[in-house]
């Protein structure tokens, strides 16, 4: 499903050149659930960045379902990702203005119109314990309500793959442990590809697989933040 092959980053930083990623070879099966642990700064969220064509990689190939994303232009990679590749953020990144359900709206195409696309919101804000919340705007949903949202967005064109960064990073654990399930059970019905970056050695537990970045990595070591780079 997914296959990584010699992909190396970098960046330039004060004018210096940090190297982050080197990977010889990487491969993951449809359907697998990876939990990637490891230190700040080394490398867990630019992976995922790569993964999802917003970062193109220096050198070497990804390739998705077939398709080499690494050779692709930026807004090819775009389109590729609106439609195959879910990614669900710490920072929900919801719109302040736009209800539960008009944030999750946006996420879907132009195809599904009219009752056809409402009922599937209102299917999948029901399976998510939202069921009543859906005319709420962000500020009048908890921190755990609005990752919820955030999840559905992510789901409801059902991707291939589900990358998550952190996902639960900015909740209290006992809301963690509900997401953590919430998601491995979303994405085990529909047999998505899940991959989630987290520090909670907690929730990596109940993943079936759960990998430290310096097992993909061949740059074993640790690879501080620098400056506003978040990798």
């Amino acid at each position: 499903m997914l296959e990584i092959r010699g992909v190396r980053k970098r960046f330039q930083v004060a004018g210096k050149t940090i190297p982050i990623l080197d990977i010889s070879e990487w491969n993951v099966n449809q359907g697998e659930q990876i939990a990637i642990t490891g230190p700040s700064g080394s490398g867990k969220s630019t992976l995922l960045h790569l993964i999802s064509g917003i970062m193109k990689p220096d050198s070497g190939v990804i390739t998705i379902g077939g398709e080499r994303l690494s050779e692709m232009n930026e807004a090819s990679r775009d389109t590729y990702r609106s439609a195959h590749i879910g990614y669900i953020m710490q920072d929900f990144y919801l719109i302040p203005s736009l209800t539960a359900r008009e944030n999750i709206q946006m996420a879907l195409s132009g195809s599904r119109k009219g009752k056809s696309r409402q009922a599937n919101i209102a299917e999948w804000l029901e399976r998510v314990g939202l069921k009543d919340r859906g005319h709420h705007k962000p500020a009048q949903l908890s921190r755990g309500q609005q990752q919820r949202v955030a999840i559905v967005r992510a789901l409801i064109h059902e991707p291939e793959l589900v990358l998550a960064d952190e996902p639960t990073g900015s909740l209290d654990w006992e809301t963690a442990d509900e997401i953590g399930n919430l998601l491995l059970e979303l994405c085990d019905s529909q047999r998505q590809t899940l991959l989630v970056v987290t520090h909670d050695l907690n929730m990596a537990e109940r993943f079936p697989v759960s990998k430290h970045i310096h097992e993909i990595n061949l740059m074993n070591r640790n690879m501080q933040v620098q400056g506003d780079i978040a990798i």
